[in-house]
């Protein structure tokens, strides 16, 4: 099927025909019809297997005009970075429709952003946190929303946006479609859906967890980071084909401390991406990455939901995430739009017990592959990995203060103090010989 034989129209064709797609993906082609309809919808699919174009066809293909500029379609994903993706994606598509489209995301500027909507929108892309707050300062008029998206709802539930996408579903028109879209589908998303969809047609373009079949994947047994260190630069150097590489670690404080060791031997070739990175450093570093500027990424899994990175050669697991269902977003950073991809992982001793996790998520065994003979193995160790001494803690009895002991002495009598009556008048009596007494005043 081709994108001519679903019912577009011919601005939303045109788009398609210039940015060079010609031929829908599997969940593009089976989401159209059904959202068309109006039914709610739960499509899942693998990363990278063209989601946001899966809701944004039928979406903007059903934007109808409307002179007071409310929002219609309302899209919230998890991070920043996606927002920008997908208002990028949305502006691409509309190109010759009238549609004015607004991001909205924490660490952006809100008064630009509640000017931007005040002046109107079509189409508001937002994280949960940001749209709650324009929400309720009255900048987002919800009235008018027809559609919502919601774009990796689980890793909106990991970040701990529960109460702000529970919120946001309480203030929407109760009349609407809702529209969610994911790779994975948990338990806490099972009854989000019962209880804001209505009867949602569930649709899978690949059982959720199965490997992507055009992505090559294969694993080292390593002893530690120096050594996974070695290997990285060592593989970098003797692959001129990994291009463009996206390599995936467990911290942040990790992410720094590759990049460290990294970033003289890769000169202004290396870039590093996490969530304590100011807004711009994060933006210029994706772009960078994007026009090959960069050819290696440092992250954590903060891009690893639904970012779309062109032409991704390579994706390693630095390290192993502890969530299997994380693995399958990182390596689905490669391999996209039909092309082929590999994905090599790291494994540590420790981290074996993710490994049988994830291989049981995906009913797949990853090849291990032998290390490389010429592979420096360091004995040097980060503080993570030293081994922890446990120290048996000893209670120690004091002694009861009756049973006595060197500072719980007897006073000696002079020390005592005793409370004695005083008869002042003995006491004169015995000084002077006599008593004396005091005559009144005449």
């Amino acid at each position: 099927m081709t994108f001519e034989e679903l019912n577009l129209t011919k601005p939303l064709l045109r788009a398609l025909s210039e940015a060079g797609y010609t031929t829908p993906t599997t969940i593009q082609e089976k989401v159209f019809s059904v959202m068309m309809s109006g039914k709610d919808v739960c499509g899942i699919a693998q990363t990278g297997t063209g989601k946001t174009f899966a809701y944004l066809l039928p979406t903007l293909r059903q934007l109808e005009y409307s002179k007071d500029k409310l929002p219609q379609l309302l899209i919230l994903v998890p991070t920043r970075e996606l927002v920008t993706q997908v208002v990028e994606e949305v502006r691409k598509l509309a190109l010759y429709m009238s549609v004015n489209v607004v991001g909205a995301y924490g660490g952006g500027n809100i008064k630009v952003q509640m000017a931007e909507l005040k002046e109107g929108a079509d189409v508001v892309v937002a994280t949960p946190g940001r749209l709650f707050d324009l929400a309720s300062n009255g900048s987002l008029k919800t009235k008018n929303i027809k559609k919502l998206v919601i774009d990796e709802v689980d890793e909106m539930l990991n970040l701990g946006f529960r109460t702000q996408l529970k919120n946001i579903l309480d203030l929407l028109p109760q009349k609407r479609q809702n529209l969610l879209f994911s790779a994975t589908l948990t338990s806490e998303v099972e009854t989000l859906m019962q209880t804001y969809f209505n009867n949602p047609v569930r649709i899978e373009a690949a059982p959720a967890g199965s490997p992507l079949e055009n992505i090559e994947q294969k694993a080292y047994y390593i002893p530690n980071f120096y050594t996974k260190v070695n290997l990285l630069d060592l593989l970098l150097e003797q692959n001129p084909d990994m291009t463009k590489v996206l390599i995936f670690v467990a911290t942040k404080k990790l992410a720094d401390l590759l990049y460290g060791q990294m970033e003289l031997g890769f000169l202004n070739k290396i870039g590093v991406i996490h969530s304590n990175k100011e807004q711009n450093h994060r933006f210029n570093t994706i772009r960078q990455f994007h026009d090959g500027t960069f050819r290696v990424l440092i992250a954590t899994d903060i891009i690893a939901r639904g970012l779309d990175v062109a032409e991704v050669s390579h994706v390693f697991n630095f390290d192993i995430p502890e969530t299997p269902e994380n693995y399958i977003h990182r390596i689905g950073r490669t391999g996209r739009a039909d092309k082929k991809g590999i994905a090599i992982s790291f494994i540590t001793e420790k981290e074996k017990e993710f490994q049988t996790q994830i291989e049981e998520l995906m009913d797949y065994q990853i090849p291990i592959i032998p290390l490389p003979e010429d592979l420096k193995i360091s004995e040097i160790l980060i503080p993570d990995e030293e081994p922890k001494i446990f120290m048996k803690t000893i209670d120690v009895k004091l002694p009861k203060r009756e049973a006595g002991g060197g500072a719980f002495h007897e006073k000696i009598a002079k020390n005592k103090k005793v409370n004695v009556r005083r008869d002042i008048a003995k006491e004169k009596m015995a000084k002077y010989g006599r008593p004396i007494k005091r005559s009144g005043k005449k």
